[in-house]
């Protein structure tokens, strides 16, 4: 027995089909209207693995919008699933703490060969010995086809059926609890794909009161949106507890409208503290927003939303155009050293500040938070997949450039995260690719995609066609790379810098009062400086020497070329060395350093 249960305001009569998916197929059975616009019907003989679907005034059937299992994708039928029924070995598990962690984004169709949860299972090893603390998955709830980066899903409780569907993403994970690391998923809140999207068919999911880049905004604040917010807490909760995932980094919360007096990213977070007391470990969310505005991550008794952290992306910016001298469309408002040595000590560039690319003032201060509040890269798939080709920053930098990067990023008092394959500088692009059946929606996002570009320049022939499957083959990581020459070099660097971040207290101190920098525009030098620990890149076209202290030990050096000399440590261009000074040395507070 089991009772089926739907919210469907909307429609007059409401039947649960059984057995099948098409208008002539399946048994029907009848729905009764239960309090709320919800509809029940209890069904002898139904349970874990019946196929089911909701008729709604007679119309064909349409998957369960809290569908757990779509085995044949978003137009086929929602699969019954007994979440207890996995057998998790995990018991010992007891936690993610953000704060401290190295974050390591995936997408599970192109990580592995097998572009399954269980392919991904064949590089934890990897990603231990590499020394990360968590891998962040790419959505994956179902999504139009089999190929796609995950941001159009509409059946937000199912794992992706060719990922491996719910077993898989719970072997996954138990997986790799077993061997020590996290799991942070991506979920997308802000709006959901064009492709199998019914749910306007049931209810009122969402409102033209607000306008988003993806047309009528998620209902989180007009007439019935009390069951939408809870549709989406309870998304969130089921992730966390049914999949023991760690921890949600929202997608594009800027994106989110609401106007109610409890913001759903408040409502949100306050029902994941509470689980995270029931379960007895930690649980955090995560911010996508580039409004640079403390609100979403202050403590809601100071009048925020109580999220752990946020994304910032102008970290990202201001070492991209700092290291490529790429200075077009958003990356105008950076490309100076003083922007990359301001992002260093506090993540955000715009802090009240003017943006000449937005032509008006943005930001604020982030007074108070402190660097495991901020999520920071070098690439991720945001800013590698638009670019028109996908070109990586292996494809954009020096190897020595890479190297720089990387130490920043890898000493840094924020949260890092990597992107898949960065750390051996993969050579494989990171494309945009999407596997929509519907003919017209197909040829409107290649379109699209074309005269996105078009204004940049670009020939339509050159930007490579979403919907081919050769631009999903070309995006996957090449496993072969990681021992090859080159590759191996750098890969042992990324794992050194993590080693080192783990050895020494300093560099996993949060506090942004703690960091201090000094540089040269002229010459090219930049010096960041986390307490006893130094780290100083010479990002200029000549040798530099680094007037240093006899006494200091060198820790890490991008370069054998670095070596100490009469005046201090000589470093070519493009390289980096970190230091530390005498436990005894004065901290730069007490000297009275001065950024300049």
């Amino acid at each position: 027995m089991h009772e089926f249960r739907v919210w469907a305001p909307r429609p007059q009569r409401v039947e649960v089909v059984l057995g099948g998916h098409r208008a002539s197929g399946g048994h029907r059975a009848q729905m009764r209207p239960a309090a709320g616009g919800w509809w029940t019907c209890p069904v002898a003989g139904a349970g874990p693995g019946t196929d089911y679907a909701f008729s709604l005034d007679g119309g064909p059937p349409r998957p369960d919008p809290r569908s757990a299992c779509q085995p044949q994708g978003v137009h086929g039928p929602s699969r019954l699933v007994d979440a207890s029924a996995f057998a998790w070995t995990d018991g010992g598990w007891r936690g993610l703490p953000l704060a401290g962690s190295v974050l390591y984004e995936c997408h599970i169709g192109t990580f592995s060969a097998r572009g399954t949860f269980d392919g991904a299972i064949e590089h934890l090893g990897h990603l231990v010995d590499l020394g990360v603390d968590a891998i962040e998955l790419l959505p994956v709830a179902e999504y139009s086809g089999r190929r796609g980066w995950g941001y159009d899903g509409v059946d937000l409780f199912a794992p992706h059926h060719a990922y491996g569907g719910p077993g898989g993403l719970r072997r996954l994970v138990d997986a790799a609890h077993s061997r020590g690391l996290g799991v942070v998923l991506d979920v997308v809140y802000n709006h959901l794909g064009p492709a199998g999207n019914y749910l306007r068919e049931f209810g009122p999911y969402f409102s033209p009161r607000h306008q988003t880049n993806w047309g009528d905004a998620v209902n989180f604040d007009g007439p019935g949106s009390d069951e939408v917010r809870r549709f989406v807490v309870d998304n969130a909760l089921a992730w966390l507890r049914d999949y023991h995932v760690d921890g949600l980094r929202i997608d594009a919360v800027h994106a989110i409208v609401d106007d109610s007096a409890t913001h759903i990213l408040e409502a949100l977070a306050v029902e994941v503290d509470a689980l995270a007391a029931q379960v007895h470990r930690p649980l955090f969310l995560i911010a996508e927003s580039d409004l640079n505005d403390p609100r979403f991550v202050r403590s809601r008794e100071a009048g925020g939303y109580g999220l752990a952290a946020s994304w910032a992306d102008e970290w990202h910016h201001a070492l991209h155009a700092a290291l490529t001298g790429d200075v077009s469309g958003y990356y105008e408002d950076f490309g100076s050293l003083e922007l990359l040595a301001k992002a260093l000590r506090q993540a955000w560039v715009h802090d009240g500040s003017y943006s000449p690319h937005r032509r008006r003032v943005h930001g604020r201060p982030p007074t108070g938070l402190t660097g495991s509040q901020f999520v920071v890269c070098t690439q991720n798939h945001d800013q590698v997949g638009n670019r028109a080709a996908g070109e990586r920053t292996s494809a954009l930098m020096s190897c020595g450039r890479l190297r720089v990067a990387a130490a920043l990023l890898l000493t840094g008092p924020f949260v890092p995260l990597l992107f898949q394959g960065e750390e051996w500088g993969a050579t494989t692009p990171w494309q945009y690719f999407t596997d929509h059946a519907d003919p017209e929606l197909g040829q409107a996002v290649s379109a699209g995609r074309r005269q996105e570009f078009a204004a940049f320049g670009w020939a339509p022939g050159e930007v490579p066609d979403p919907q081919q499957p050769a631009t999903f083959e070309r995006s996957r990581l090449d496993w072969t790379e990681p021992a090859k020459n080159g590759h191996a070099d750098l890969l042992a660097w990324y794992r050194e810098l993590i080693a080192l971040r783990r050895r020494h207290p300093a560099l996993g101190d949060p506090r942004l009062d703690r960091v201090a920098t000094e540089y040269d525009e002229i010459v090219g030098w930049l010096i960041f400086r986390r307490g006893p620990i130094a780290v100083a890149a010479n990002l200029g076209s000549q040798t530099w020497i680094w007037p240093t202290d006899p006494s200091t030990t060198l820790l890490a050096a991008s370069d054998p070329r670095i070596e100490r000399v009469q005046q201090g440590l000589t470093l070519p261009p493009d390289s980096v060395a970190i230091l530390a000074e005498p436990a005894a040395a004065p901290s730069q507070a007490e000297k009275g350093f001065q950024h300049r």
